[in-house]
């Protein structure tokens, strides 16, 4: 057990400080590179538990790192997001328990924690407390992940993969499966009363592949600069209460669709939301509610439609001398990875196999 916090602690500094010196200077890369130092923390308190003070000198992480995952989360996909001293706030529960720890000197460990004593209803209260913050944290953390990912096919036509931050959704749905195996191991320990470290070292082993995944994908995710105005689209998923004729909403999308298709704006690799707002005049909700409801895509989805349709009929034109990512480019597409993951997705092929597929076709 010692060893694996000593490689936590070692493996978390490095992370911290190579993702703290980042180029970007992004508050997002500080405030991951302040999670990896709690997680160093962490682990040197683990370490020094184990081999010198031989009780807790922490009362609970998960009230740190809870909170540190959803305000990291923020910074990634909130404009021009700062850190205010109100955000302060999130850590008074686990100074609160952490002062009352010290102060009472009862270290929370599994052979004493359902001891009918005077700190029993307080040892109660904190396992509450935690649950607490698992629930509103974690699934905070991926709704606002998720939000993030459905605006920005709504939003954008092309769409690279560094701004899909599917790390990130990865990284809280695995923290939220990691914290509610804690919580049934714990259960368990504390019912059994066994003080053996196996549940310390499952613990540790996750929190310590937790560090990997975040070093890994903290160092490489780069700022992002596609945001959205979250309150315009807060109640757009539903449209229950659209107030839109029939005859507008056919109106809105016979305009975009003349944009499209006679206008050819799909051309345009840096068209978004925005831009055919600008175009024809209509207000972005309006046109994303259209979309979705009478079109049954999204932005992302309905700009690409056209862009392949528009490859495809390039690349069966035998007169069409271009290479076939010149003709990605040609259409709109802003880098080949997007071009041949739209294209397959679309049609089952890959451009290479459509043109073959297109050429066998005639010959026959």
């Amino acid at each position: 057990m010692e060893t694996l916090a000593w490689i936590g602690l070692a493996q978390s500094l490095f992370a911290a400080t190579i993702v703290g010196a980042k180029k970007s200077d992004s508050i997002s890369d500080k405030i991951l590179s302040g999670w990896l130092y709690l997680m160093a923390i962490v682990f040197l308190s683990t370490a020094l538990h184990y081999e010198i003070f031989h009780n807790p000198l922490l009362s609970s992480s998960f009230l740190l790192f809870n909170p540190a995952l959803f305000i990291y989360v923020r910074s990634l996909t909130k404009r021009s997001f700062k850190l205010r001293y109100v955000h302060l706030l999130h850590l008074v529960p686990f100074v609160f328990f952490e002062a009352y720890v010290y102060f009472v000197n009862d270290y929370f460990v599994p052979s004493t924690y359902l001891s009918a004593d005077s700190n029993y209803p307080f040892r109660i209260i904190f396992v509450i407390a935690n649950i607490i913050s698992w629930c509103i944290y974690n699934p905070l953390s991926i709704a606002t992940v998720h939000q993030y990912r459905v605006n920005l096919r709504n939003g954008f036509s092309n769409i690279e993969k560094n701004e899909k931050i599917g790390w990130i959704l990865f990284i809280s749905v695995f923290y939220l499966c990691y914290c509610s195996i804690v919580l049934i191991t714990g259960v368990v320990v504390l019912f059994v009363k066994n003080d053996l470290p196996l549940p310390h070292i499952f613990n540790f082993s996750i929190l310590l592949s937790l560090v990997y995944i975040l070093s890994y994908y903290g160092i490489r995710q780069k700022e992002l600069t596609k945001f959205f105005n979250i309150r315009e689209r807060a109640n757009e998923s539903t449209y229950k209460h659209s107030t839109l004729t029939i005859e507008q909403k056919r109106d809105i999308t016979n305009k975009i669709t003349s944009f499209l298709e006679t206008e050819k704006g799909y051309l345009n690799p840096d068209l978004n939301m925005e831009l055919l707002s600008d175009t024809i005049g209509v207000q972005k909700y309006l046109i994303t509610e259209v979309i979705n409801t009478e079109i049954g895509k999204n932005f992302f989805q309905l700009v690409n439609f056209y862009r392949v349709e528009a490859v495809k009929r390039m690349l069966a034109d035998k007169t069409n001398h271009y290479s076939i990512e010149a003709i990605g480019y040609d259409c709109g597409f802003s880098s080949k990875s997007s071009f041949y993951t739209f294209f397959k997705a679309s049609t089952g092929l890959t451009p290479s196999e459509y043109k073959g597929s297109v050429i066998n076709a005639v010959n026959r």
